[in-house]
């Protein structure tokens, strides 16, 4: 599968990968200095909206603008684990190689990360305790009245402990087309019915965050063929203060107040 590309979603300069299967994206550049020589603001673009929609620009970019045979989305410092091999703040880390892409999408449409676990909760509840859950809700709402076939998957989001998260996906260009065509339109309805001024900063980013959990809605109610891999952050977990701000969250309501 010639002419793959996995857009690195960037916000500042950083370390990034050699290998040609990787092509940085600078996002929210609408307005802004360019750091790279491609950003979310050219051509076809919902540069501007990369405050609430988050690496979504970059994916909407790509979907609009290059010809590919493959698409992928990663971000700056969080990659498909492989065997290229990149120098982050002293270390090594190894990322997805061309030809292990290559391989893999000869035989499956769609890569995704390794399903992440949340045991004590599902993902609604764990949306729930830690966000803002009415974007969510209403969510579901317009999926109903606009593509009521991908609503009992969506109802499943109350029983199910893992997801494949972070909006990081490599999908062949015809599935990518319709993943796209389906998902955006549903994000810019949720435009029209929540008032993003009534959030902060952190917590207006919804639209990132929901896109997450509308993924295997997507995935499993067209029964899409997809295969795994691992993911590798370039920077360490606070995994004690992650914990503790969950356990907040879950306990005493207290919404997270950013990402960790």
């Amino acid at each position: 599968m010639p002419d793959t590309k996995i857009i690195i979603a960037a916000h500042k300069l950083y370390p990034f990968p050699e290998d040609a299967l990787y092509l940085p994206v600078q996002v929210g550049a609408k307005g802004k200095d360019k750091f790279l020589s491609c950003s979310d603001d050219a051509g076809d673009n919902i540069s501007d909206k990369n405050p609430y929609y988050c690496e979504l620009t970059a994916l909407y970019y790509a979907w609009k603008n290059l010809q590919l045979n493959a698409v992928g989305l990663v971000h700056y410092r969080r990659y498909f684990k492989g065997t290229f091999k990149f120098s982050v703040g002293g270390k090594t880390v190894g990322v997805l190689s061309t030809a292990e892409c290559d391989k893999l999408l000869r035989e499956t449409d769609v890569i995704l990360p390794k399903k992440r676990n949340y045991y004590i909760e599902t993902l609604y509840s764990h949306y729930a305790h830690t966000m803002y859950v009415e974007p969510l809700d209403i969510t579901g709402e317009i999926i109903k009245e606009k593509c009521g076939e991908y609503y009992a998957e969506f109802l499943r989001l109350k029983k199910r402990r893992s997801a494949h998260m972070f909006n990081m996906a490599i999908m062949k260009k015809s599935v990518l087309d319709k993943y796209c065509g389906w998902l955006f339109p549903i994000l810019s309805e949720l435009e029209n019915r929540v008032d993003v001024k009534k959030y902060d900063a952190f917590h207006a980013r919804f639209f990132g965050r929901i896109s997450e959990l509308l993924l295997d809605v997507y995935i499993d109610t067209n029964k899409i063929k997809y295969s795994e891999i691992k993911v590798i952050s370039t920077e360490k977990t606070n995994w004690v203060k992650k914990i503790g701000e969950f356990l907040l969250a879950k306990f005493t309501h207290k919404k997270y107040g950013k990402s960790f």
